[in-house]
């Protein structure tokens, strides 16, 4: 196959107008990519781009926002916004609001914490406000000032500071505080 030199270097008419041209959206092949175009030869073939729009997504649930700080990390000084499940194997002194909070066994979570549900293997110290149910398992220490709706302590479980059960007057029922050192 013989090319012509004037055909691949062609001057564009600038009496003829074209569309503008956008993106397919979907992935193009290989196939389609090398088969030839209606575009000028010579102009370069922008690359296809897909862009998920709103209105792809808008059918979609939304996920669940994890963040989950490995055994080996440590943080320090950071506030967790936007989170729906902290999940802490390492070490993490921060703020945090979320709806759960999970330390596991060699965790540690130092600061302050405003969750629906905590659930505690490892260590928290600091001020925690549990909206609803807190569980601290027998491998678990918790101290500083606590706040809780419901509270589930295993047997072997360590829980000291100030202790007091969430406002229910709503309920009816007066709010408990208590200073106490379980062990």
């Amino acid at each position: 196959m013989m090319l012509q030199r004037d055909s691949l270097f062609r001057r564009r008419d600038p009496d003829i107008t074209r569309p503008a041209q956008t993106p397919p959206a979907a992935p193009v092949t290989p196939a389609q990519r090398a088969a030839p175009s209606a575009s000028a030869p010579g102009t370069p073939h922008p690359e296809p781009v897909r862009v998920d729009t709103p209105k792809q997504a808008k059918g979609d649930e939304r996920k669940e926002a994890k963040l989950i700080v490995g055994p080996d990390i440590k943080m320090k000084g950071v506030e967790v916004t936007d989170c729906d499940t902290l999940v802490v194997e390492g070490r993490i002194e921060a703020t945090l609001d979320s709806r759960v909070l999970q330390i596991a066994q060699n965790g540690v979570f130092s600061g302050t914490v405003a969750v629906d549900n905590a659930e505690i293997h490892g260590r928290l110290e600091g001020d925690l406000t549990v909206r609803k149910q807190l569980v601290i398992h027998a491998t678990g220490k918790v101290s500083g000032k606590i706040r809780y709706a419901k509270i589930k302590v295993e047997e072997g479980a360590e829980l000291s500071g100030e202790i007091e059960v969430l406002d229910r007057a709503a309920a009816g029922v007066p709010a408990k505080r208590a200073e106490l050192a379980l062990r």
